[in-house]
């Protein structure tokens, strides 16, 4: 039986946005940098792992959700790469409803498109709290800081940016790590597989300074024993500030911003790293409420293995003839072999 650390070690967590932003780009490096692939698959190419369709591979967009799990950093997570398209929002729906956390995938040319809008709503309608990753940022007209205001005037929404970015468009080299005040660079040869951490530039000082101070004045509103620390004058180490995020993250008080270029191989485990540490686990998620199909009362069951099978159906595809369902556990265990009944029938 697994354990409660197991429990705490898992995320559950989708990537969704608008169509052309990215978004499959770095499901693709997720599964590459974690590997879980060892080929990058390319949109373009019609090479995409989550994009396992023909008709996918043929139109380089997702039509329909794709599930798979990786490991990163003694972690696992479970991935659910979501269409971008307007005409497939009900898959969007579908997998925001068993979700505990997202990644919202933004251009940084294009900014807050309208079917960001639609997920970023869904995702607020159940309750998931999210990280957002402005993607692009080698692209000519990227804007890390417009998309940010955009963000702030569209949404019911907090953006919080925990980095900025080294140059932008052709100059954009990597991002500054505003918690640890620390450069982070990628290496081309490797395909982004290593990166390094380095001092500032000493022209950026200024910018880190005044976006780090800004970032802590937020967390400062929304927290009082955070903003009892600062306006004691105190230090503030890196620790107390991640876990000021993390907290108002779950509360859904901020959204911590990232950026980067997937396609350049830029940006991508630093995203991973945010998935572990600001978004939830299973133990973190409010006790799951249902009816019991025995006696028809209403009850609550907790995120723990010895708790009842508590499913949830989400999404049903055909595979060769055959009915493939797939499942949200929420509690209790599936052993293979097992027959379960739906109990809405």
């Amino acid at each position: 039986m697994a354990s409660k650390s197991k429990l705490s070690r898992t995320r559950n967590i989708g990537i969704i946005a608008h169509i052309d932003a990215g978004k499959t780009t770095v499901s693709e490096r997720i599964l590459f940098y974690t590997g879980r692939s060892y080929k990058m698959g390319e949109v373009h190419d019609g090479e995409a792992v989550m994009d396992w369709m023909p008709q996918e591979q043929e139109r380089g967009i997702t039509i329909t959700s794709a599930v798979t799990t990786c490991s990163w950093k003694n972690h696992e997570i479970h991935i659910i790469d979501t269409p971008g398209h307007v005409d497939f929002t009900i898959e969007v729906e579908r997998s925001l409803r068993v979700l505990d956390g997202a990644v919202v995938v933004f251009c940084a040319v294009g900014g807050v498109e309208p079917q960001s809008e639609t997920v970023w709503h869904q995702a607020d309608r159940y309750g998931v709290p999210k990280i957002a990753f402005i993607n692009k940022m080698d692209r000519v007209g990227a804007d890390y800081f417009a998309t940010i205001s955009m963000m702030e005037k569209r949404f019911n929404s907090r953006p919080l940016p925990i980095q900025i970015p080294w140059g932008q468009e052709e100059t954009f080299s990597g991002v500054v790590d505003l918690i640890r005040q620390q450069l982070v660079t990628w290496d081309h040869a490797t395909l982004g597989l290593s990166f390094n951490y380095s001092d500032i530039p000493a022209d950026l000082l200024p910018q880190v300074g005044q976006f780090r101070e800004q970032m802590i004045e937020t967390l400062a509103e929304i927290d009082d024993n955070f903003a009892d620390q600062y306006l004691e004058g105190k230090e503030i180490s890196a620790g107390e500030i991640v876990s000021a995020i993390r907290k108002a993250t779950l509360s859904l008080k901020v959204v911590p911003v990232m950026c980067g270029s997937a396609l350049r191989n830029k940006g991508v485990q630093p995203v991973l790293d945010a998935v572990l540490t600001y978004l939830p686990s299973p133990e973190d998620i409010p006790p799951i409420r249902g009816v019991n199909p025995v006696t028809h009362a209403e009850e609550t069951r907790l995120s723990s293995h010895k708790e009842p099978l508590t499913a949830l159906a989400f999404k049903i595809m055909q595979d060769e003839g055959r009915k493939l369902t797939y499942l949200r556990i929420y509690a209790g265990e599936m052993q293979a072999g097992q027959e379960i009944y739906n109990a809405s029938k």
